[in-house]
């Protein structure tokens, strides 16, 4: 890890329901010492125990004192949490890429669930759950009123059980249920393929333990088929973020050797700190560099980045230092905007809190929080357009987010005017067969963006976006 973050764990980032996020685990609750506002205290007291002999029927002692804390730390922002015992171990195992549950990306939309993304070859995935669906009960439970912390809950548990989720999904204006087995998630974050001779794709669908060794093997055995590569995509579309060090030995990978990757700023000493692509900025402890082993020619090979709406985090710290060191040309669409840092502090042996403790910023020095990275280039998702765009959840749409520090945002009237004719578009397209709505993988022949970016690489016309546009910047304070 960087020498200024003093870390005694790990850092992650992303957007995934109560796990992935800029995260720091330190053992030390550094708020101890800082003196307490006694009247409010008494207040506090008093509810406790006008609770304790005046509420219909008794409350446990723990559930009253570990709400309150629940509730203190939610109402900060989104990605604030406390982790109970069982939710605390969930989110440790979130980073490993190993988990027991249905194989999901989740945030929430009217307080209903809704599907960021189905992990690759997980069971949601296999059982035809897609981005965007709304989740509106699990199992008898019916969605409205759960925090995303309760409906992970019920959505993980023991290997081989089931899980029943009822399913709304908007485009083709009907609910069902999808029965599914759980089991332990072994997610592949890292895929790749030689598209045509001189040209290659590389897909990183989260940034995990394994990412760094996964995405060091594929680009092997990417110039072992094909030594003269002439130019690569990175594929970055729909990844939520996750572990910080993957992303900075990734972009590291294709930058010059201690180039800015990514700063971070806030309130605390240890939260104001720089990286580098250098290995001290990503090497595991005890561990050698993993980028040595790549061909030394990654470095000058000519390189697009594909981003979209559900990119975040990790992946935005990426394409934002690949970005701003000039290292690449990035398309798609604007991206997510989750520019915060979040520290996770044990509160004892099994339970803790995240807490919001910095904002991140690119190498020229630019905030994304609830903005995100622009592209270089604006594609649609299709030949026909990418006219539901602005239905899309991101980072500005979540409720006590988090500005950017940098000005004051701008109510984006377009972009509600955008969001009403989408959704009288939406219901015609819903009148359509199924067939003729799917969007083609990630990859394929029939992926628009990546012909745009093999365009791109080989220097012929790209078709740009028909629709999208640059989300408003925020207005600076003079």
């Amino acid at each position: 890890m960087g020498h200024k973050l003093k870390v005694a764990g790990w850092i992650s980032v992303g957007v995934m329901a109560g796990a992935l996020t800029t995260v720091s685990l330190q053992t030390v609750a550094r708020g101890a010492m800082t003196p307490l506002p006694l009247e409010e205290i008494q207040q506090l007291s008093a509810v406790f125990g006008l609770i304790k002999t005046d509420y219909v029927e008794p409350v446990d002692d723990k559930k009253l004192i570990t709400d309150a804390i629940a509730g203190m730390v939610s109402s900060l922002d989104p990605h604030s949490q406390y982790f109970d015992k069982k939710s605390f171990k969930e989110f440790r195992e979130g980073t490993t890429g190993r988990f027991v549950g249905v194989g999901i990306e989740i945030t929430q939309e009217d307080g209903l669930i809704k599907i960021v993304s189905p992990i690759e070859g997980s069971p949601a995935d296999r059982a035809g759950l897609k981005t965007n669906d709304l989740i509106t009960k699990i199992d008898d439970t019916a969605v409205k009123g759960l925090t995303l912390n309760e409906a992970v809950k019920r959505m993980r548990g023991e290997p081989s059980t089931k899980v029943t989720l009822t399913i709304f999904r908007k485009d083709e204006s009907r609910s069902f249920p999808v029965t599914i087995t759980r089991e332990e998630i072994k997610t592949q974050s890292v895929k790749a393929k030689v598209i045509e001779p001189g040209y290659a794709w590389i897909r990183l669908s989260q940034f995990q333990e394994r990412t760094v060794d996964d995405f060091v093997r594929k680009m092997e055995e990417i110039y072992k088929q094909d030594p003269r590569l002439k130019g690569l995509v990175l594929d970055l579309r729909n990844d939520p973020g996750g572990l910080l060090d993957a992303a900075v030995a990734v972009s590291a990978a294709f930058l010059p050797e201690n180039v800015t990757v990514v700063t971070t700023n806030g309130q605390l000493a240890e939260s104001k700190a720089t990286f580098k692509a250098a290995p001290e900025f990503y090497q595991r402890r005890g561990g050698g560099d993993p980028l040595k082993r790549l061909p030394a020619a990654i470095k000058n090979v000519p390189l697009v980045v594909l981003v979209n709406e559900g990119s975040a985090s990790a992946s935005e710290i990426v394409a934002g230092a690949l970005q701003d060191n000039k290292r690449a040309t990035i398309m798609g669409s604007q991206t997510f905007g989750k520019g915060s840092v979040q520290t996770v502090r044990p509160l004892g042996p099994d339970t803790g809190i995240k807490l919001t403790t910095a904002r991140y910023y690119t190498p020229s020095g630019k905030s994304i929080q609830a903005k995100g990275i622009v592209p270089d280039v604006m594609l649609d998702e299709t030949a026909e357009g990418d006219l539901y765009a602005s239905l899309r959840m991101r980072e500005a749409d979540l409720e006590k987010h988090l500005t950017s520090g940098q000005g004051e945002e701008v109510k984006d009237a377009a972009r509600e005017k955008a969001r009403e004719e989408a959704k009288k578009r939406l219901e015609e397209e819903a009148k359509k067969p199924i067939a003729e709505r799917k969007l083609p993988e990630f990859g394929s022949d029939k992926d628009f963006q990546l012909v745009q970016a093999l365009n791109q690489l080989k220097g012929k016309t790209v078709v740009a976006s028909k629709t999208l546009t640059e989300r408003k910047e925020e207005k600076k304070d003079n």
